[in-house]
């Protein structure tokens, strides 16, 4: 097969899968992630992936690959639509949502980003609860998965309420966040 008839390599085997060729993918969403992206050539490569994973209930969806190659057709339609019609202008939200406002709206977020560095200690944001017991917990009272991005959703509701306890610690001037805070 040509370099420029692959598509992506299997997951599993490596073999090449060919561009407008039948491929497999795991029906489970974690597989299917842009960044893990797993692909199979056949039925069995995936079938070999279910153990290292250890899926309870899942099963292989049959698909078909892309005809053209992801950064061609990328370049086919950005020559297509320079040609076709002129470029709009930006509004002020998309400036403000690209970085590339200089107004009033960029003096808000700068503020806002110095007082979330000087409270958080950290740029990024790490998760607070401990996963295995939050599904384990969610499984035995319900019978029910749970999706990963609670996890993160839970992580920032906590941030919450520890910032509104400790702004309660404040007001009563101690130095201690205590259960009374929470309340």
């Amino acid at each position: 097969m040509e370099l420029s008839q692959i598509w992506k390599p299997c997951s599993s085997c490596k073999k090449p899968i060919g561009l407008n060729s039948i491929y497999w993918t795991c029906n489970v969403s974690t597989c299917n992630r842009k960044r893990t992206g797993h692909v199979f050539c056949s039925v069995e490569c995936w079938d070999a992936h279910v153990p290292l994973y250890n899926h309870r209930e899942s099963w292989a969806e049959e698909h078909r690959a892309p005809r053209v190659k992801e950064e061609e057709a990328v370049s086919e339609q950005s020559s297509a639509s320079q040609t076709s019609r002129p470029k709009k202008d930006t509004s002020e939200r998309e400036k403000f949502i690209q970085g590339l406002n200089d107004g009033p709206l960029d003096e808000v977020e700068n503020e806002r980003e110095t007082t979330m560095s000087e409270s958080e200690g950290n740029s990024e944001k790490e998760v607070l609860v401990v996963a295995s017991k939050l599904k384990n917990y969610i499984r035995a009272k319900s019978g029910m998965n749970t999706s990963a991005a609670v996890v993160d959703v839970l992580s920032d509701k906590i941030r919450e309420l520890c910032d509104q306890a400790v702004e309660a610690a404040k007001r009563d001037g101690r130095k201690t966040v205590m259960d009374r805070d929470f309340g």
